[in-house]
């Protein structure tokens, strides 16, 4: 799973990538648009929640897990 930014043209993944950013958003309120712009992969988001939240990482671990088995249902 990236989060990446695609190009303007690319219509599908960008949708993908800008909805995946907005439920982010959603279920970790304490990023601002530009943390979140900035997430490159699975892994930065994991540590991004560790150090926002003060989780340790297999917490923080567990929730990205939740947050991505939620999505694909």
């Amino acid at each position: 799973m990236t989060y990446n930014n695609t190009q303007p043209g690319a219509s599908k993944p960008h949708a993908a990538g800008a909805g995946m950013r907005g439920e982010i958003q959603q279920k970790w309120g304490k990023f601002n648009a530009q943390e979140i712009a900035a997430l490159k992969d699975k892994n930065d988001l994991v540590a991004q929640v560790q150090t926002k939240y003060q989780l340790d990482k297999t917490q923080a671990q567990s929730d990205d897990d939740a947050f991505a088995k939620r999505r694909q249902l």
